[in-house]
């Protein structure tokens, strides 16, 4: 069974959190904790997660991964 990727991304505020959670609640899992950097030319935190899950199509460049 494929397994695939994602890293979801975006600025520190509640959207990120939703953005995982809905994730998480299709099934992907987390992957490793989650990274913040600085992104001083707009001048806020930004967060990253990666998520993985196993899938039972075959795997294909030209997949929406977040509709899987």
């Amino acid at each position: 069974m494929p397994k695939i990727y994602r890293l979801l991304t975006e600025d520190d505020t509640s959207a990120f959190c939703h953005k995982v959670s809905e994730a998480l609640s299709k099934g992907w899992e987390l992957h490793g904790g989650p990274a913040y950097a600085f992104d001083a030319a707009r001048g806020v935190m930004r967060c990253a997660q990666a998520v993985t899950k196993q899938i039972d199509a075959d795997y294909h460049p030209e997949m929406k991964l977040g509709q899987q």
